[in-house]
């Protein structure tokens, strides 16, 4: 559940990113106005995805650290214009800080708590999770943005996934959390080789037996393989997004919606019997 809608996972969703943010690697910059925020909101609904992904902090390698104030008055009138225009929309916020969880479902009412530190950034997060029964987007990562793509070092990579999921799917429970929703974090203290391996062992993280979020959009694993940048990087998104579906996922993170959401009606169409 999510406020007032309820989300089923029956078939593949489509989630569509909007960057708040004016340095997101592929289109940082390009929704700081009210006019632009609610044009790409009602676009990324129009073509079909069920959830908007809200994000107002920069989580590129290197990106800049910003303190709750400025991920706030980046935040807030986006979702104030959006919950006014669309208020049925399913929302995500893109964040790894509880204050700004509670700010949010204060204002604004409840959303999905998507969170790229899978709680290692906030020892508040999951018990701010956990009071407020807000869904929650559990994504691994080793370090920070800061300093992740130092620290990709691995004994045992899918082990080590699997365990950090085992381990901190765990502690939510504890705490009451239920509705929890896991993210490889393809990219996130990875190499080009981790991610490949990972997209081809989906199939490991069935055993928790809860939702799987894929985010593999326009990233360098595809344009460092194939060659060119993130802007040519749309059909190798769209292939991997179909190896993800086929692997078990139920959410695709997208910047592209359209395509996202025609591969996910191919995919339901060639499993009808």
């Amino acid at each position: 559940m999510c406020g007032k809608n309820s989300i089923s996972f029956d078939k593949p969703l489509v989630m569509g990113i909007l960057n708040l943010t004016p340095d997101s690697f592929f289109d940082g910059g390009q929704y700081i106005d009210a006019n632009s925020i609610l044009k790409r909101a009602k676009q990324i609904i129009a073509e079909g995805a069920e959830i908007i992904d809200l994000g107002a902090y920069s989580t590129r390698p290197g990106a800049a650290d910003i303190d709750v104030e400025e991920e706030w008055r980046r935040m807030q009138p986006a979702l104030a214009i959006i919950r006014r225009e669309l208020p049925d929309v399913v929302l995500s916020i893109d964040t790894f800080r509880s204050e700004l969880v509670r700010r949010v479902v204060s204002e604004f009412g409840a959303c999905i708590v998507n969170d790229i530190s899978g709680g290692t950034m906030d020892d508040k997060m999951f018990a701010t999770v956990a009071e407020l029964k807000v869904p929650y987007i559990m994504m691994h990562i080793k370090g920070t943005p800061q300093t992740m793509q130092s620290q990709t070092v691995y004994k045992d990579l899918m082990a080590e996934l699997v365990q950090f999921f085992e381990e901190r799917v765990k502690q939510l429970n504890e705490l009451g959390a239920k509705d929890i929703i896991i993210d490889p974090g393809f990219g996130f203290g990875k190499t080009l080789e981790h991610n490949y391996q990972i997209m081809s062992q989906l199939e490991a993280f069935k055993a928790f037996n809860l939702p799987l979020l894929i985010g593999i959009s326009r990233k360098s694993m595809i344009y460092k393989l194939l060659g060119g940048e993130a802007k040519d990087s749309l059909n190798g998104t769209t292939a991997l997004n179909m190896v993800a579906l086929m692997g078990g996922a139920h959410i695709l993170r997208v910047h592209d919606v359209k395509e996202a959401v025609e591969c996910v009606k191919i995919y339901n169409q060639v499993l009808i019997k």
